[in-house]
């Protein structure tokens, strides 16, 4: 029931998180790196602002294009998208490759469409289209072809014939062409370039066959910049892992810096650019793709009129095969820089996902985040000082931000701390689930800032108020309800009529408002509510499982020979067993049908097995690569779980990995697989990218903060259990099982 799953019932679902503390042991720390981490990102998003493409994470073709032809035209397609030339480029890894045949009893055409995700904004920022040209052999003006743009409403612009644009074109150099916005006109009244979403180029009327190698396509002013290039970026470090180097640096001074190349040497002599940065990055993580490598590197900066700096000073790395443990460390630590460099710099908090709004802050995933602090803290990824540091900034914006009886929205901005109602007016208020998950994080972070020094004494100070001031019991809406519910909006009440009923991620929500000790539910709504046996509570499994197993919350039928206590159907994407369970501990809960632990793995083998099975024949599925679970996916956001009518292919990595406790030897193959099999595209500088679909050849061009803490969180439960044993430390968790226990047999 993730906040991007539509479950099918009437309201919408949303996803949870959870965290837990254990007293800080003396974990080994890793060795010193050679630059401290940068403490938080700038404003990445203004970049998206103007980028429209700067390179494809696949190696073959954009994924993000399109194409069409009639005979005897032709434009070369790889699988439907334009190809990737790896070899010609302004901006490394790649550019497009736009290689056509023209009839004039034909016609092609070749779009670009910009990366889209949650609340990216509608318009660009600029005046002019931008873009760099290479033709492989001298072309003339009179054989380019025409220009097409259309808006975010469908409204297209008339063809723009490019020859008088470029003029002739010179063999194999780099032509920069300058496009004003007011250039492209429309028949369609209310056309708006600046809300690009598709970018075509179409047959002209020059006949024959050529090619275009196309790169660094954006909106921008024509005038923007200077013309001194930047100076160069200094104090750069750079740490090997097995198969990765990731960089680090202090940016350089300039406002018009637009990116960053990073260029690769084997011999300390030849340098090649292989990779680029945007602004508001200082850390880069380059993939060589085996151990035993000396390499060396320089960074130069490029401003928005494509002038290059000179290069830093080289720096060297030496990449050395890892341990089992060195590789759990270093996917924990690169999970972990999501909410360390990549948080909201005033609130502190996790972004929704990079890139994406720089503003949109996901509290749900904060909390999540919050517990990934900790494992940071303790692992010696940062200072505890610094960690408590942040925790006091994250605390302090909580307190000032928007609440409804003590419960704070989905979606908070994170400069304001004013509620986004993202999903829609009925979603301006509070959200108990995402609030459950932050809860979490904060109680687990209350327990582990227990030192004496004066910040962590407020930090816990503060925790315990705003814990305290959560209205659990205000949304059950009246004295005699069954049910916990979900949102409440304070100007259409409960318009929203979510009922919180399990199998699914939201136990952590009964839990907590069991334990409150100011605003607490009774026990007996475990069982009338989660767990609820009632009418409504059958339907509701009834009408997102779509099958009647498990119903009546107990299911006991064997799925791929694995026997599944509770859970609707197969059990359901894997987020189920992990957001309520990355601070509560599983093993330490048992009702009349099941230990939650037993029950969680059971789920977890099932989808394994369901990987092993691959019934829908999907590309890249196997007993190293599965993973079921909420993220983003080729066609958007969906709840991908193991079973034909949901799954499409998508696997993200999240879902095995946060699964270690549960299934730590087939976690550690699919560890494995992503890493060393299929790293070049899904690692990154926040580890692991969100999802990939090997079948539709596509990468997530995002991280998530739902997605990224679990894997942190998880693995630590597994290697120490950290962060179970310091959410189940609270006193208020355990009063809260004793009484679940205490209820009648009747009404269990």
């Amino acid at each position: 029931m993730s906040h991007r799953c539509i479950w099918r019932t009437p309201a919408r679902a949303v996803p949870l998180l959870i965290a837990v503390f254990v007293p800080a042991t003396a974990l080994a720390q890793p060795a010193a790196r050679p630059s401290p981490a940068p403490e938080a990102l700038v404003a990445p998003s203004a970049h998206y602002r103007h980028a429209i493409f700067e390179g494809s994470l696949t190696p073959d073709r954009y994924y993000f294009s399109s194409g069409a032809r009639v005979s005897p035209s032709s434009v070369s397609l790889v699988r439907g998208r334009l190809p990737v030339d790896t070899v010609v480029f302004r901006s490394a890894p790649n550019a497009v490759r736009l290689q056509w045949w023209s009839d004039p009893d034909g016609y092609w055409d070749a779009s670009i469409h910009p990366q889209l995700w949650r609340n990216r904004g509608a318009a660009f920022d600029g005046d002019a289209l931008i873009f760099w040209v290479n033709s492989p052999r001298a072309l003339p003006s009179s054989q380019l072809p025409r220009m097409r743009l259309r808006d975010g409403s469908g409204r297209i612009s008339e063809p723009l014939t490019l020859g008088p644009v470029l003029g002739d074109l010179p063999a194999q150099q780099w032509v920069r062409a300058v496009v004003p916005l007011t250039s492209f006109r429309s028949t369609e009244a209310g056309f708006d370039p600046r809300r690009l979403e598709t970018l075509t180029f179409l047959q002209g009327a020059g006949a024959g066959g050529h090619a275009l190698i196309i790169d660094d396509i954006k909106i921008d002013d024509a005038d923007a910049g200077d013309a001194a290039p930047p100076s160069a970026p200094t104090a750069v470090g750079a740490t090997a892992y097995e198969r990765h180097v990731d960089l680090v640096w202090q940016p350089s001074a300039e406002p018009d810096v637009e990116r960053y190349v990073i260029q690769r040497s084997d011999d300390g002599s030849t340098y090649r650019d292989v990779g680029v940065q945007q602004a508001g990055f200082r850390r880069y993580s380059d993939w060589v793709g085996e151990p035993g490598r000396r390499l060396h590197y320089r960074i130069a900066a490029v401003d928005r009129r494509g002038h290059r700096s000179s290069a830093s000073n080289p720096i060297t790395a030496v990449t050395r095969a890892s341990s089992d443990d060195e590789l759990l460390t270093m996917v924990q630590e690169a999970h972990f820089r999501y909410y360390w460099e990549g948080a909201h710099p005033i609130a502190g908090l996790a972004r929704e996902n990079i890139p994406g709004d720089d503003d949109l802050v996901a509290t749900g995933a904060a909390g999540f985040g919050i517990m990934a602090i900790l494992v940071g803290a303790e692992r010696g990824f940062v200072t505890r000082q610094a960690a408590a540091a942040r925790m006091l900034r994250i605390v302090e914006f909580l307190e000032r931000a928007d609440r409804f009886h003590g419960a704070w929205p989905h979606f908070l901005n994170g400069r304001t701390g004013k509620v986004i109602p993202l999903f829609g007016p009925n979603d301006n208020g509070a959200d108990l689930v995402e609030t459950a998950f932050l809860t979490q994080g904060l109680l687990a972070a209350r327990q582990y800032f227990t030192g004496a020094n004066a910040t962590e004494r407020t930090i816990a100070r503060k925790i315990t108020a705003l814990w305290e001031g959560i209205e659990w019991s205000w949304f059950r809406r009246t004295a005699d309800t069954e049910f916990l519910f979900w949102h409440w909006s304070p100007d259409r009440a409960w318009a929203i009529d979510h009922p919180l009923i399990g199998f699914n991620e939201t136990l952590i929500t009964y839990l907590l408002a069991i334990a409150s000790p100011t605003h607490a539910v009774p026990p007996s709504l475990y069982y009338t509510g989660w767990a609820g046996q009632s009418e409504r509570a059958v339907r509701y499994r009834r009408g997102w499982g779509e099958t009647t197993d498990g119903d009546h919350y107990f299911n006991g039928r064997t799925y791929h020979g694995i026997t599944l206590p509770v859970g609707v159907g197969v059990g359901g994407p894997l987020f189920f067993i992990h957001y309520s369970f990355l601070g509560f501990d599983p093993r330490a809960f048992t009702d009349r049908w099941t230990n939650y632990f037993e029950n969680n793995r059971a789920l977890a083998r099932i989808n394994h097995a369901y990987a092993i099975a691959n019934p829908g024949g999907y590309r890249g599925y196997g007993a190293n690569a599965w993973g079921l679970t909420a993220s983003d996916d080729p066609w958007g956001y969906a709840a991908h779980e193991p079973k034909l009518e949901r799954d499409n292919g998508t696997i993200a990595p999240t879902g095995a990995l946060a699964s270690y406790p549960y299934a730590p030897d087939a976690a550690a193959d699919a560890l494995k697989h992503f890493y060393r099999n299929l790293g070049r595209q899904i690692w990154g500088e926040f580890g692991f990218r969100d999802a990939f679909n090997l079948t539709e050849g596509w990468v997530a061009p995002i991280y998530m903060g739902l997605n990224q803490a679990p894997v942190t969180v998880m693995i630590e439960n597994h290697r120490t259990g950290l962060i179970w044993r310091l959410f189940m430390a609270n006193p208020e968790i355990q009063r809260a099982l004793d009484g679940i226990a205490r209820e009648p047999a009747e009404r269990k």
